[in-house]
């Protein structure tokens, strides 16, 4: 007796491609592999020239439940093409698939499941970014799908503004029709920035699950960059601006307050960041004109848009509001990363109040007086010098308006994590120590430290220092993880920045016993934190010196 499904043939799922013959039939498939409840895939293809069509049309021959629709005419965008498919539809609900991406295995009875379970007009599920070709996972908002929740109305969990995607969300058909919800048509980046706000501004029950429904594949390597990825150039920071901006707006209009200024909380905290760190790798002219409308842009908040974000984006924000040109990039660029770092100096106002540099007072930094420790942007500079005698880590922990001497410094846990598995090759752990113990101290580390002293050494520092035996850890990308622990029982998990003295961040060939010859490269990342690349063996040396000559002739 064959089992019969309890929700049979009630999804379509549109999965809109451009030009991508190399992986539109793979997210085809994984959609129809969800099994009976998906009544149809409509394949929308955008005027693909790469013979995408045609493969779509042999792969329908075979398959009723498929549905071809061919744009004649490109549209620049996603949102055209998704609006192509909400048309063709005849299912009840409707997810949304992108061509490089893929539906794992019962991602659709799972959402509609809670949906009709529910009786939600949207059921939301877990997310994951998996890196090609390594196969490393990142789960995209995983906080907001910790559990099965049922949310009455989205402004009783404003926290569903930040999952600005709608790939991983199903929607009952009618609703999305009868409330006029449709993509921004055209050549519109960061059109999902804007459908998710007219969703969430029409007020649904949503249904969220812990479970997986969509995977995103990230190809950094890739010829021809996503939307997310491309963010070199001014036009993909203005279109992001322009998203947001609306969608902002389309919460307002409805009435959704809340939402709305949560909206511009997650701006803050998620996309200013994000492009905040990486203005240093960007050119004098690009960062004039991202200060320039980024600034017009932040004029249009008022208080309490600022009030609602997290510390970081909201100062990163109040520097750029304070100054007209731009200017301390690298501080930014160290506040903006994840966890947060705030390098010296540590001006005070006459009156005692943290600043942000003797020059901006209009940026005033008070929070740091009461935030809990394991929430302070505490900076640690680290350096790491590869020696044929032995490696040694030395970390220095700077004072942050006193807060670090009334929590006391009492030790440091390090990790060195394999960027791309998240294994952890090397546990570490050493006593942090007061500067004063430094001197005269009778410890010869045999490292000739780079750190300045004169200037933290009035106001407190702490240092610590551990052999590395990098033998022990494999050949890839390895960054450094770092737990402070406190006397008064606090702690606090971060990066190290790396420091940059003279002879620190180069590449070493050390010998192993492991692996005969280690080749060695300490770096600072783009957030600039110390991170260290191995290449072991003869073979692994070779292999770098071939990706260095290809790049050198390219």
């Amino acid at each position: 007796m064959q089992a019969t499904h309890p929700h049979p043939s009630q999804v379509g799922v549109i999965v809109i491609g451009h030009d991508d013959a190399a992986h539109v039939t793979d997210a085809v498939r994984s959609a129809l592999a969800q099994g009976p409840a998906v009544r149809e895939v409509i394949a929308v293809d955008d005027c693909s020239a790469d013979g995408s069509p045609d493969l779509l049309d042999q792969l329908a021959r075979g398959e009723p439940r498929l549905k071809v629709v061919r744009r004649k005419v490109n549209s620049g965008g996603c949102g055209s093409p998704r609006n192509d498919g909400i048309d063709a539809t005849t299912a009840p609900y409707v997810m949304f698939l992108d061509s490089d991406d893929v539906l794992p295995p019962g991602a659709v009875d799972t959402l509609l499941s809670a949906a009709v379970g529910h009786g939600t007009e949207v059921a939301a599920g877990l997310c994951i970014r998996r890196e090609l070709p390594s196969g490393r996972e990142v789960p995209w908002r995983p906080e907001l799908y910790a559990r099965p929740v049922l949310v009455p109305h989205p402004s009783l969990r404003t926290r569903l503004v930040h999952d600005t995607l709608c790939v991983n969300k199903l929607y009952r058909t009618g609703f999305l029709r009868e409330h006029g919800i449709r993509f921004p048509e055209g050549r519109f980046p960061y059109e999902d920035f804007v459908f998710t706000a007219r969703v969430l501004a029409a007020g649904p029950r949503l249904a969220l699950v812990p479970d997986l429904v969509y995977v995103w594949h990230v190809r950094r390597s890739a010829g021809r960059l996503s939307i997310s990825l491309d963010r070199a150039g001014m036009d993909n920071w203005r279109s992001r601006l322009t998203a947001h901006g609306m969608a902002y707006d389309v919460l307002l209009a409805a009435g959704e307050k809340r939402l709305a200024r949560a909206a511009r909380a997650a701006f803050l905290d998620h996309s200013l960041r994000m492009y905040a760190r990486e203005l240093g790798l960007r050119g004098a002219g690009y960062r004039r004109e991202w200060w320039a409308i980024t600034r017009a842009y932040l004029a249009t908040f008022d208080a309490g848009d600022f009030a609602s974000a997290p510390a970081p984006g909201r100062v990163v924000a109040q520097v750029v509001m304070a100054s007209e040109e731009p200017r301390d990039l690298d501080r930014i660029r160290e506040l903006a990363s994840r966890p947060a770092r705030l390098t010296p100096p540590y001006p005070r106002a006459s009156d005692g109040t943290p600043l942000w540099s003797a020059d901006l007072p209009q940026v005033p930094l008070e929070h740091l007086l009461f935030r809990p420790v394991r929430l302070l942007p505490v900076a640690v500079d680290a350096e790491l010098r590869p020696r044929a005698r032995g490696t040694r880590l030395r970390l220095r922990l700077h004072e942050l308006y006193g807060r670090m001497t009334e929590a006391g410094p009492a030790g440091v846990d390090v990790e060195f994590v394999h960027r791309e598995d998240g294994s952890v090759g090397l546990g570490l752990t050493a006593p942090l120590l007061p500067d004063d113990c430094e001197a005269g101290s009778g410890v010869d580390s045999g490292v000739d430290s780079g750190f300045d002293s004169s200037v933290e050494a009035s106001v407190g520092s702490w240092w610590a220092e551990v052999p590395v035996d990098l033998s022990a850890l494999d050949s890839g990308t390895w960054d450094l993880r770092l737990r402070l622990r406190f006397h008064d029982g606090s702690a606090r998990d971060t990066t190290a920045h790396a420091a940059a003295g003279p002879g620190l961040l180069r590449r070493t060939v050390v010998p192993s016993g492991r692996h005969g010859v280690l080749l060695v490269q300490p770096y600072a990342t783009h957030s600039g934190s110390l991170a260290l690349r191995l290449a072991p063996g003869r073979r692994g040396m070779t292999a770098v010196l071939r990706r260095r000559l290809r790049r050198l002739f390219h």
